[in-house]
C-alpha cells in the first residue's frame, strides 16, 4: 500500500480566488457538490489486498473487513463498501492493530501478516463487533464536524458510543476501555467530498475495557 497514505491524507477541495467586486451583491452563491460514491473499501483496496511492511497503512483493517464479509455477506460491515451510503469510519493503522495483539498477547508480531494471524484467533464475530465500533453510520462526519463535536459522544454502528475530545485542534477519542491510552486521530478526512469518509487513528477503538 505504498501510494495509500498519500492518497487518504488529501483533506480537502481547492476552492477558487474571486476578486472583489467580480460578482454583484444579489448574485447567490454557485450550489454545493454532490458528494461523490467512491466507499471507503475502495480506498482501503486502491493499490491492492496484499499485506505489506508499511505499518502507517490501513491492510489490517481492509484484512479485516475481508474476513467479515467472507465469512457474514450480510454483516452491517458491508455498509463501509456501499458508497452511496452515508458513513463516517475511524480507521486504525496496522501499527494500532499491532498494539493490540500486544496489550492481549503480551508481544508485538514483528509483519503484519503474524499480526493478523493472532487478530483472526479473536474470531470472526468479536472482529465484527470491534469494526463496527469504528463506524458511524449515516453520517458524513469531515474534520470541520469532528472537531466542532468536543465533548459530545457519537453513537457507533456496533451500538455503543465514543467520545470526541478536542485539544488545540488535536482529536482523541474516548473508547469503552478506561484502562489505556485512547486513539488519537492522525489523518483526517480520507476520501473527502464522497458520502463515505474516514480519519485515521493510532490505536483500535475497544467496545469493552479490555
Amino acid at each position: 500500500m505504498k501510494h495509500r497514505t498519500a492518497t487518504a491524507a488529501v483533506t480537502a477541495l481547492a476552492t477558487s480566488a474571486v476578486l472583489a467586486g467580480a460578482l454583484a451583491p444579489a448574485q447567490a452563491a454557485a450550489p454545493a457538490a454532490k458528494p461523490g460514491t467512491t466507499s471507503l473499501a475502495e480506498v482501503l483496496a486502491a493499490d491492492g489486498t496484499k499485506l505489506d511492511k508499511s505499518w502507517k497503512d490501513f491492510d489490517l483493517t481492509e484484512a479485516a473487513v475481508l474476513a467479515v464479509l467472507d465469512a457474514k455477506p450480510d454483516s452491517p460491515v458491508g455498509l463501509l463498501t456501499q458508497g452511496g451510503k452515508r458513513a463516517t469510519a475511524f480507521i486504525p493503522t496496522d501499527r494500532a492493530f499491532q498494539l493490540l495483539v500486544k496489550d492481549l498477547k503480551g508481544f508485538a508480531p514483528t509483519t503484519e501478516a503474524k499480526t493478523f494471524k493472532q487478530v483472526a484467533k479473536l474470531g470472526v464475530d468479536t472482529i465484527e463487533t470491534v469494526l463496527l465500533y469504528h463506524v458511524v453510520a449515516g453520517r458524513t462526519l469531515t474534520s470541520d464536524k469532528v472537531l466542532a463535536a468536543e465533548g459530545q459522544k457519537v453513537a457507533t454502528a456496533q451500538g455503543g458510543s465514543i467520545k470526541v475530545h478536542v485539544i488545540k485542534g488535536k482529536v482523541t477519542l474516548l473508547d469503552a476501555d478506561k484502562d489505556d491510552r485512547n486513539p488519537r486521530v492522525v489523518v483526517l478526512d480520507i476520501n473527502r467530498g464522497n458520502k463515505q469518509v474516514g480519519h485515521a487513528i493510532d490505536r483500535v477503538l475497544r467496545p469493552v475495557d479490555l
